[in-house]
């Protein structure tokens, strides 16, 4: 195959992933004129229209789709192959992409980076925060970190954290005009602060456990936030009760700024786990990084 065939291929790839060839001729370090000429070629020689363009998105056709699917994979093969040459090097080397939620992202990655790149100069990681349960595959990341519980069964996970509980906690001058809730319905009568998460199709439900009993209670309130610093921040205001990851209240309730409610409620679950699809192939970047998350408490 002519060396410029494979160079549209790997474009039409940029451009079918990213579904935008703005973002793609970014990742490809082209111009975007230059980059849409280069599709407009491919499809003029094999006679086929591969990609469908509106106004606001790119999308494969059903000739790309095929296409996607069947080069898709072949390319990466080789990328981990070449990838994987550095294993010769004297130390790792190359890029390693992460999908993950802002609390293990905070509490479990970062401090394992910050300990771990001054040793790896040549090794890159990219982190992407994001709460929804990112497709592998098709986005391009070589691992996602959630919750074990929220791993599918067809995916290698390992342990990067302890078992979790949540908190349901307030401030000491919102429960004095508040009776604290003895049972976890009675936070329907509760100012609540939530968040919007993207796996649960809205706002989270808060979940709760005791001697067998599960119980979800749909809280309400004034503030729903995406982001976890923003409801401790209207946690620490007093403007409401919050249901939030233990380690980031307990520092507040020893000190006497938060009180904590139903903890008898509150039941460990499964801790962080790193996962990625049984069939990627390990770069030593990659194997590297795997070493340094894993839990071992």
């Amino acid at each position: 195959m002519p060396r410029q065939s494979i160079n549209d291929l790997i474009a039409f790839l940029a451009v079918a992933r990213e579904g935008s060839f703005t973002k793609a001729a970014a990742r490809l370090g082209v111009s975007q004129s230059a980059l849409s000429h280069t599709i407009r070629s491919l499809e003029a020689r094999l006679g086929i229209r591969l990609l469908t363009r509106t106004t606001r998105s790119v999308s494969p056709t059903q000739a790309g789709e095929r296409l996607l699917l069947t080069i898709g994979p072949r390319f990466d093969e080789i990328e981990n192959e070449v990838a994987a040459l550095s294993e010769f090097r004297e130390k790792p080397a190359g890029r390693v992409r992460i999908t993950t939620g802002e609390h293990p992202a905070l509490t479990v990655l970062w401090p394992v980076l910050a300990k771990l790149m001054p040793h790896y100069p040549d090794i890159q990681v990219e982190v992407n925060v994001d709460y929804g349960l990112t497709d592998l595959a098709a986005e391009r990341y070589d691992a996602g970190i959630r919750l074990g519980e929220q791993v599918a069964k067809d995916m290698i996970a390992i342990p990067i954290g302890p078992q979790m509980r949540m908190a349901a906690v307030a401030t000491p001058g919102y429960f004095a005009h508040h009776p604290p809730p003895q049972m976890p319905q009675d936070l329907t009568h509760h100012i609540c602060i939530n968040m919007r998460l993207p796996t649960h199709g809205g706002i989270y439900v808060w979940e709760f456990e005791k001697d067998g009993q599960e119980l979800r209670v749909r809280t309400d309130g004034q503030l729903v936030f995406n982001t976890i610093a923003l409801r401790m921040n209207a946690l620490l205001a007093g403007l409401g009760v919050a249901f939030l990851p233990e380690d980031l209240v307990a520092p507040h309730v020893l000190e006497g700024r938060l009180v904590r409610v139903l903890e008898d409620w509150c039941a460990p679950f499964p801790g962080y786990h790193l996962y990625y699809p049984s069939r990627r192939q390990s770069s030593p970047a990659f194997q590297v990084l795997v070493d340094a998350l894993r839990y071992r408490g």
